[in-house]
Formats: C-alpha cells, structure tokens, sequence
C-alpha cells in the first residue's frame, strides 16, 4: 500500500520505483528457504467515532488515551510536572510498557520497564493471559527513586527500581511473604513505606467464590524489604453483608493527612467497579463511603450509543496545580457485545466533594469518550484517536509498539540480516503452541483497521508457511500465510481454534512470485484478508466477511485484547 507515492512526480517517482525494486531485489536475492522476509508493516484507524466526531480544541483528547489492551493502568508524577502510565503485558515481551507526559493529554512510549530475561522469569508453558499481572509505579521523593511492583503469576510478586525511568531498571527484587497479586506501593509524607495488596481470604477459607482482602505491610526502602506483620484491612469490600467479589488494584493516597484506600470491586468484565475507604493512619481502620463506587458502568442501558463497560482498576495522580486526575481501564464493546480491542487505558477528572471524597463518575453517568484539559495544548502526534502506523524495519531495534510472546525470539528474528528489513526464521515452534514462536505482534487499536506486509518467501513443504498472524490466544487467531499444498505454493487463510487448524480459503501462486503482499482490513464485526502480487496496485480478496468475534474477548476470554504481526512456522 505504498500511497505516498501518488504525491511524488517525475524524477522522484522514478526513483521511488528504482529504490523499491532494489529492496526487492535484495530481498530476493537473500532469500533462504526456510526464512521470510518482511520488507514493511502498516497499520491505519478508521472507526467511525473519531471521523464523525472530531475534537472540538487542542486542550480536547479522545478517550481512550491508551486505546488497545493497555490494561491495568498505574499512574504516578515526580513533582515536577513528569507523569508517566504503566500497564499490564503478560506474557508478552519486553514487559509493562511506560508512557511519559508533561501534561496527561500528550502521552509518548518512551520503552518498557522489563526487558531483560532476568526480569521475565518462568514464562514458557504460561498462557497468554499469564505473565505480569497489574504493575504499580511509584515515585519516593524521600530517595529519589521510582518504583514498579507487580505480580509474574508464574513466579510471584516482586519489584524493579531506577533513578532514571527512561533507562534501566534493576533486577527483580522477589517479595516471597507478600502473597496474592496487585501489590502496590505507598509512600508516605514522612519517609515511610507500605506495600498493599489483594490476598485470599483470612486463614484462606473464603466464604464465597470471590471473597478476598486487601493487606498492609511496613516496607523498609533502605534494606529493601518488609517489615512486622501483614494486616488485614479490608475483608470482602465496601459492603461485606453483599458479598462483594474481587477486592482488588488496591492503592493508598495520604490527602491532607488523611489516608484513602482506593479499591476495584466486582471482577475485570461488566460488573467492575471502584471503590473508595478513609482512614487516619495507613493500617486503618477504614471506613468506606456510603455513596459508592466511585467509577462504575455496570447497570446502564446496553443498548447506549458507543458503550464504555467495565470501568475499574483505577489509579491516581494530583497535578503541581492541585487538580486530581484518574486513568483506569474499561472496555469499548460494538453491535453484538464484542470487542477485539481487550481493556484499554482512559483518563479523566476527579471531582471531590465538599465532606472530602473523590469521584471520577456519578450515579447513572456515562465515561466520556471526549475529554478536556484546558492546561494542556494537543499535539499533532497523539496516542489516541484514528492514526497510521508503519514500519519500514530500518531500525536496528524493534520499535516500542512489537512484542514477542514469551522470550525475545532472537533465535528467529533479524533486522540486520537484510538491512532495511526484518527476517523471521521459521520455527519449530506453532504459535498455538505455549512456547516462544516467530512473531511479533502490535496491539489493535481500532474496531476497524486496514494493516499490510510486503512479505518475501517461498514454503519449502506443506508444513511451513509465514505472513500475518490475528491473534488473540493460543486457540483463537487466523494466520493469513505464504505456504505451499500438494499443487504447490499458495496463499491461504487458516483458522486457528480449540479443535486445531482448518483452511479457510487458498488460491495458487507462481513458484516465481515469492513477493506477496498480505493485507487485514477489519470492519469492526467483521474482518476481510486481501493478497496483491503487483504491489499493492490491486489487491484481490482472499475472503471477506470472516468472523471477527473468534478473536475477541468475549470468544475467548483472558485479559488481553488482539495482536496482528508477522510471523513464520514449520508447524500447521
């Protein structure tokens, strides 16, 4: 889809075309059989919301800010107008992607907190929806120093620290008598430190399915451990005589010498919610406002125009200004109660009421997909919103937005094997597999989306096969491949489910014509794959219409949202 090349004229168009044989040319001439070769990816929004509703000013933003599954999101500043935005990445890596802002409308990747093997440990064999659970990232003005705790389900809580967000964090430093998940840091006015977090209910004999506490302990910054005992703060939630279920996400703010516990309620799907506790001292005792939850969608009509659910597992930050502000995830569903996109990062204002409590919504109100903040000026280059994305893989590095799935896959991956493009090797791995395949996935950001791949490769044998993976999990994805069947290559679509691997559809293609371009055009519902042997000057469809339900949350359950990216396989 090389568009821009219907602005360039003349001479510049000829040489765009000579520079474009030539990259095909090397990639041609580099061409191994058991290796494919990615000369670009695109990727381009088009829903609807954001073409007929545009932002109305430049202090305006789109909710969500992080759309696509930046699930579980943490906020912190250092207090001198620095913020920045952790969220969940499971089993994918490099783990918890970190965004930075001046201003919480202007959000830019600036990398990952966990990148090295060392940090990512036991996440072969894990599901996708494994790994790092809920990250929290504090900063502790009393050492100068940031902090990110969180959960790896396969090997237990700990935390990372660094003096320089946009650098290196540490090791992991393992928390084995913190039990439980969403660990989260506070750091007190007086130079002391707490981490609190979700366990299992007291003696672990819990009464109902769901029932959990929340638990306090001392944490010692100078020997990087805890201190005393855990104690038991809140058990079973704000409304104990309710059975309220997955009491969760908890954080602690010290405001004007009192302290607020801040808690999700309800589970990650459409009952979630947050709730809000005082107290005079971190261990408590707390009360909880009569007039919770403070956030929740739960209980509005279904049939609403452009439906947020699942609105939960907040986290707040106050401004130098003295302005209270809220990200927390919700989900975006369509037509038929779907949604590819998983649980996504939003942001609004906290309103505190006179006797001193906050709420990010009311009773019955709706989350806003427009935003405002009139401190800050929009940039042309923005998170959120329609926007295109590409990648001519000239980098020596995979930018931000990839990810591989359980280790690095540096045994199959290259940019530097044909300059200007990247080089999966395929693996004796399936990417139905619990193991590392070659693939690297982007997040879908959109309900409708156009992405391609100009791919150059030719299958050795019926079993191996590379192009554009649709993925959701191990049992839920569509490969739109480069392959080869008893009539010899070809271009098919494969449906991956809990049952196996089943074609779709498949035409033929010349054993000479080893460039391809792959082509995904989702329409919200549904989803249409598309091959062009000319270019991108036509693309011939492969099929439409194709269930895009198969890859959503709704199908396949677990926390995160779709991923599209290249890959190649020795394995149907």
């Amino acid at each position: 889809m090389n568009h821009h090349y219907l602005n360039l004229t003349g001479i510049a168009m000829s040489a765009a075309i000579a520079l474009t044989a030539c990259s095909a040319s090397r990639s041609e001439a580099a061409l191994q059989e058991d290796t494919a070769i990615f000369e670009s990816f695109s990727y381009k929004g088009t829903d609807d919301f954001y073409i007929q509703n545009p932002l109305p000013d430049k202090s305006s933003y789109y909710n969500p800010i992080l759309p696509g599954w930046y699930s579980d999101p943490t906020v912190c500043t250092n207090g001198d107008g620095d913020y920045f935005i952790a969220t969940s990445s499971f089993t994918y890596v490099p783990g918890v992607p970190l965004f930075h802002s001046r201003d919480l409308v202007n959000w830019k990747q600036v990398g990952h907190i966990l990148t090295r093997e060392s940090q990512l440990k036991n996440f072969r064999l894990q599901h996708v929806s494994g790994g790092i659970f809920a990250p929290d990232m504090k900063y502790n003005p009393a050492n100068k120093t940031y902090y990110m705790i969180t959960t790896n389900v396969g090997a237990g809580n700990f935390f990372v620290k660094t003096q320089d967000p946009f650098g290196e964090w540490s090791d992991p430093i393992y928390l084995p008598e913190i039990q439980g998940i969403d660990p989260s840091f506070f750091f007190d006015k007086d130079g002391k430190a707490y981490i609190v977090n979700n366990d299992d209910a007291p003696d672990g004999k819990p009464e109902y399915s769901g029932h959990r506490t929340v638990r306090i302990v001392e944490f010692d910054t100078a020997t990087d451990k805890c201190v005393g005992e855990r104690k038991i703060i809140v058990n079973k939630g704000w409304r104990p005589q309710d059975k309220p279920i997955w009491c969760e996400g908890p954080h602690i703010y010290n405001v004007d010498g009192t302290y607020y516990l801040m808690t999700a309620e309800g589970g990650t799907a459409e009952g979630h919610s947050e709730v809000i506790y005082k107290a005079k001292s971190p261990f408590g005792p707390y009360t909880p406002w009569n007039e919770n939850p403070i956030l929740t969608q739960r209980g509005l009509d279904r049939g609403r125009k452009n439906p947020v659910t699942c609105a939960g597992h907040a986290d707040l930050v106050e401004t130098p200004e003295g302005e209270w502000w809220a990200v927390f995830l919700a989900c975006r569903p369509i037509e038929g109660g779907f949604e590819n996109l998983g649980r996504e990062t939003f942001l609004l204002p906290v309103k505190w009421t006179e006797d001193g409590w906050p709420r990010i919504t009311s009773e019955g109100e709706t989350v806003a997909l427009i935003g405002s903040r009139p401190a800050a000026v929009r940039s042309d280059s923005v998170t959120f919103g329609n926007f295109e994305w590409n990648d001519d893989f000239s980098s020596q590095a995979l930018a931000h937005e990839w990810h591989t799935l359980r280790g690095d896959a540096s045994e199959y991956l290259s940019l530097t094997d044909v300059p200007g493009h990247l080089t999966l090797k395929c693996a004796d791995v399936s990417t139905q597999e619990k193991n590392v395949p070659a693939y690297i996935g982007r997040r879908v950001q959109h309900h409708k989306y156009d992405c391609a791949t100009h791919l150059v490769f030719r299958a050795a044998n019926p079993s191996q096969h590379a192009g554009l993976l649709v993925m959701k999990d191990e049992t839920h994805q569509y490969q739109l491949a480069r392959g080869c069947n008893d009539a010899g290559q070809c271009i098919s679509l494969r449906m991956i489910t809990d049952g196996g691997s089943s074609e779709l559809a498949s035409v033929p293609v010349s054993d000479s014509d080893t460039g391809v371009d792959l082509r995904v055009v989702s329409n919200g519902k549904t989803l249409d794959f598309f091959y062009s042997l000319d270019r991108g000057e036509k693309w011939e469809p492969l099929k439409r219409g194709v269930d895009a339900r198969h890859t959503s949350t709704a199908a396949a359950g677990g926390f995160t949202g779709t991923m599209v990216g290249p890959y190649a396989s020795n394995k149907i």
